[in-house]
């Protein structure tokens, strides 16, 4: 690690302990390997840690998809509701509304909380859709589902913290469409899918070189199309073997038996605490939900050794999740000689005045935990571009992560030159066209089209 200017001689071995959060290119490669088998393992009767879930989005849209739809988005801190008009070759506008989710909210009920969806679709529509007839929506649902076919899914389990009751085990669409007859809504819900499918199709819809959506922010997740011949679990549908079917990978969870990744005894910490211990693995170590997270157990640890915040109150970062990954963007972008934009941040957050030693400690720290996490990320590009066999695409990029923080972006192509090498930099991450929202309305749109075709409409 880099010296740090000022630093006193007693918290230095503390420091250099730090080394934990670099990843060389050894074990980069190492864990790319291994990701390539777990998503192997996950397309195969048994099945692994990484679920590889088919969508039943059957391929790319043509670009001629017409028509109104509406898309709502459920993610990790808010949801959005859009209406997207598609006019043909590839030409679309949208119009759309985000609604925060309270804390209470995610810990509340299914009627509870499909019910305020429910209530603000019926008050989306009044003010942006004269409703003639019933209009088909597409419904993003960032969490992992079960899925026999495209516009029903079984929650296996909430991540990201949501706790909602009665909503587990059973069909979120169902759950949905109650909750909108009741508020006597015609609306019918044509397809569900992962925010990644829809920025897998939404940005292929404007540049087909498009192979992989990624999200990059509160969670994190991948997409791709995978020929049915290569899924062994869905051979007894019988399907033509050629048929492209989009694969939610849900690499949250790769790694959950802890063989590969170098956790920190931070990142162990942080997952013990966790509402769901031992599960999402790869998703704490990178997504924007845990990042300022680890970083609170670091300072905690330090302050627990008498080697940091002497004499302060840390009663404030004491609670869990109080330092948020925003704040750690802030930290980055501190380019001040002493640091004072991060002094303000403890101090108006915190209550904490830091020293300019501890200052200089903090943001290397904080560079550490995000370069990880973006390497972390690249390797699980580079495992599905070298499963695929892909040696130039596009990546459709979503997120706040990918969109918001200082240097990630640069971060993951760095890593991915460093993992690929000499294709690294023909793999190029692309800023997503509004993967959740327009995404899911062109599904709906295909869907829609495939079923009154009589195409596949079991699935």
């Amino acid at each position: 690690m880099d010296p740090i200017e000022g630093i006193p001689s007693e918290i230095l071995e503390e420091i250099n302990e730090l080394e934990m959060f670099v990843i060389n290119k050894e074990k980069l490669n190492h864990i790319v390997d291994k990701f390539v088998e777990q998503l192997e393992k996950g397309l195969s009767k048994n099945g692994g840690t990484i679920p590889m879930f088919p969508t039943w989005v059957l391929g790319y849209a043509n670009g001629d998809e017409q028509g109104t739809y509406l898309a709502l988005d459920i993610g990790g801190t808010n949801f959005r509701l859009c209406k997207i008009d598609l006019y043909g070759k590839r030409n679309f506008d949208i119009v759309q509304s985000n609604y925060n989710i309270s804390p209470e909210l995610k810990k509340s009920n299914s009627d509870v909380f499909f019910g305020f969806i429910a209530k603000c679709l019926k008050d989306f529509l009044r003010e942006h859709h004269e409703i003639k007839k019933d209009i088909i929506l597409g419904f993003t649902f960032s969490y992992p589902c079960i899925q026999d076919r495209i516009d029903q899914g079984i929650l296996i389990r909430w991540t990201k913290e949501f706790d909602i009751k009665g909503v587990e085990g059973h069909d979120v669409v169902e759950i949905l469409m109650k909750a909108i007859e009741k508020e006597n809504i015609p609306v019918k819900v044509a397809a569900l899918v992962n925010d990644t499918t829809g920025t897998l199709i939404a940005s292929n819809y404007v540049d087909n070189t498009t192979k992989l959506g990624v999200i990059f922010g509160t969670g994190s997740n991948a997409a791709y199309m995978e020929q049915v011949k290569y899924i062994p679990k869905i051979q007894h549908l019988n399907l033509p073997p050629d048929l492209h079917i989009a694969i939610n990978c849900e690499w949250g969870s790769f790694d959950n038996e802890h063989l590969v990744l170098p956790r920190t005894k931070y990142d162990i910490q942080l997952d013990l605490e966790s509402i769901y211990p031992g599960q999402q693995t790869f998703e704490k170590m990178v997504s924007g939900f845990y990042l300022g997270e680890i970083l609170r157990q670091v300072l905690l640890d330090l302050y627990e050794k008498k080697k940091f915040f002497k004499e302060q109150c840390l009663k404030m970062l004491k609670y869990p999740y109080s330092l948020e990954t925003s704040y750690l963007s802030i930290i980055e972008l501190d380019t001040h000689e002493d640091l004072i934009e991060t002094y303000k941040l403890f101090k108006t957050q915190f209550n904490i005045e830091c020293t300019l030693f501890e200052r200089r400690i903090i943001k290397k720290i904080t560079e550490l935990i995000a370069k990880r996490s973006a390497y972390l990320s690249a390797c699980g590009i580079a495992a599905i571009c070298k499963k695929k066999d892909i040696k130039e695409c596009s990546v459709g990029v979503d997120g706040s992560v990918i969109n918001k923080y200082p240097g990630f972006k640069k971060k993951v192509c760095e890593a991915l030159k460093c993992i690929l090498e000499s294709y690294g930099d023909k793999i190029r991450l692309v800023a997503a066209q509004d993967g959740s929202g327009v995404g899911a309305a062109i599904i709906a749109a295909i869907t829609t089209q495939r079923k009154k075709k009589g195409e596949f409409i079991h699935i």
